[in-house]
């Protein structure tokens, strides 16, 4: 089954802590079996509430295949994380996963356009 999963860490994390932290749970979903499709650090983002007084956290995107027996087990080591403030998991129906298909595949259209443009090309 795919799965995907948003993120949120403390902000009181440093970067490194906060790589170190992801780079953690790399290998806890490696440790699953899970193969990682996609992921994506979005940043330090304000809440629209707050959070255990926190007014901002850092969002991390994963997108993953695991068997659908670990994924109880892999939101147990995210909840008992106190670095997280918030996660969700959603599994993915056909459709959620043709569209993301689609948008990764329209982003790295779109980075390999801005590559191509001269800049020193006059009209």
């Amino acid at each position: 089954m795919q799965y995907e999963s948003i993120i949120l860490f403390t902000p009181v994390l440093s970067e490194i802590q906060l790589k170190d932290t992801i780079k953690e749970y790399e290998n806890i979903l490696f440790k699953f079996n899970a193969k990682i499709i996609y992921q994506e650090h979005w940043g330090l983002k304000k809440l629209s509430y707050t959070i255990d007084n926190k007014y901002s956290a850092f969002y991390h995107f994963f997108e993953f295949k695991i068997i659908p027996s670990k994924i109880y087990d892999f939101e147990l080591k995210l909840r008992q994380d106190e670095r997280i403030i918030r996660f969700i998991i959603i599994k993915m129906n056909k459709y959620a996963i043709i569209y993301s298909q689609n948008k990764r595949n329209l982003h790295k259209e779109k980075d390999k356009n801005l590559d191509n443009i001269d800049i020193n090309k006059k009209s």
